[in-house]
């Protein structure tokens, strides 16, 4: 049976099927005679190896690994150090971008002083950073301080 014949057919079943209000079904029909014009592998060459062919999954798992998941472990664990070492009268930039001086901590709350007399309690985990690291600028190579 040629190409030639065998759509010809599809078509007069899609005419047919559209006169029966069943377009849909007739959809599937091309969907699946579509299918059946795929051809079969070359029986030539046999096929690659399970390894061969899992290199390239591997190799981008080792790329996200390095580019993306270690250094974020990293930061968390700086992160984790830092909010550890934490003490009173350290001044502290928060997560919301509230800058003030450690009053009290506890395992999970730090009363932050903002302003005079002024406290406000905050979660441990929503430290930021110091306001020394918050703060400092690198020196420029061709403009620094004379």
């Amino acid at each position: 049976m040629s190409i030639h014949s065998v759509a010809r057919t599809i078509s007069r079943n899609l005419v047919e099927l559209r006169r029966a209000g069943q377009v849909a079904t007739g959809i599937a029909v091309a969907v699946s005679a579509n299918s059946a014009f795929a051809q079969a592998p070359a029986t030539g060459a046999p096929p690659a190896p399970i390894w061969a062919q899992l290199m390239p999954f591997v190799f981008m798992i080792g790329i996200f690994y390095v580019l993306i998941i270690r250094p974020q472990q990293k930061q968390r664990k700086a992160h984790q150090e830092f909010l550890s070492k934490l003490k009173r009268g350290d001044e502290v930039v928060t997560n919301s971008g509230i800058l003030g001086r450690v009053e009290g901590l506890t395992d999970t709350v730090v009363t932050l002083e903002i302003a005079d007399g002024v406290r406000v309690k905050v979660l441990r985990s929503m430290v930021s950073t110091s306001l020394q690291s918050a703060t400092q600028t690198e020196a420029s190579p061709a403009g620094g301080k004379a």
